[in-house]
């Protein structure tokens, strides 16, 4: 258990949540042990909401559009995949007859594990590692999901996935002046992780001048990364 909370990036304090969570429903009913069912259901209700939130939070576009776009990033494949990249297949508590057709590896198990792992999560650690988590594991289909095309270039998006990320952490927005004509005034914001001064940036309106402090602030993570 120690290996797969370590490629969570949490550590359970009760790991009997997590075992639960990797219980398939034709193991835990023969053996009156609890099972992943209750756990996925209120698992789906956290992605629902941590997605929702995101989109919310990084999109202008009305509700259809967002909810499109929210059903495509938690469907079946994008969770099987988020659960292929922790490997949980290998993890989940399987009856004979399921491991012999193949259930470690089918889409619809790996999909509600990983929901119920969410779920498991909220429970153990809440909301914030819940949300963390979320965002970690469907990083790949937020960063290429095509709600407008706008994804690659919302650099608040790609910081705030790789501070969580690699940080456990958000980044947080700050005003630090603000100059010019009432009618076209320009703002400098900048961005801060733990205190710690990562970039600022200037435009005609907040979340302009936020993007291109992400912008500057990215950028250096990555490249430090990459060194």
């Amino acid at each position: 258990m120690k290996t797969l909370m370590d490629r969570l990036g949490y550590s359970f304090r009760d790991e009997t949540l997590l075992r639960t969570a990797l219980t398939h429903p034709s193991y835990g009913s023969d053996r009156h042990v609890p099972h992943y069912q209750r756990l996925e259901f209120l698992g789906d209700a956290v992605l629902q909401l941590a997605i929702s939130r995101y989109l919310y939070e990084h999109y202008a576009d009305q509700e259809g559009t967002l909810s499109r776009a929210r059903a495509r990033l938690v469907c079946e494949e994008s969770l099987a995949g988020a659960a292929r990249q922790y490997n949980l297949g290998s993890y989940v508590i399987l009856s004979p007859g399921e491991e012999h057709t193949g259930g470690r590896d089918r889409p619809s198990i790996l999909a509600d594990v990983m929901e119920a792992v969410f779920a498991a999560v909220y429970l153990d650690g809440g909301w914030d590692e819940a949300e963390g988590l979320i965002l970690r594991a469907l990083e790949k289909p937020l960063r290429d999901h095509p709600v407008n095309r706008r994804l690659d270039y919302d650099y608040k998006s790609l910081l705030q996935i790789e501070t969580q990320r690699d940080h456990g952490e958000m980044p947080v927005y700050e005003l630090v002046e603000r100059t010019g004509e009432e009618h076209r005034p320009t703002f400098v914001m900048r961005v801060t992780l733990n205190g710690r001064e990562l970039g600022r940036g200037s435009g005609h309106s907040k979340q302009a001048a936020q993007q291109q402090a992400a912008q500057i602030a990215y950028n250096q993570l990555k490249g430090s990364a990459g060194r």
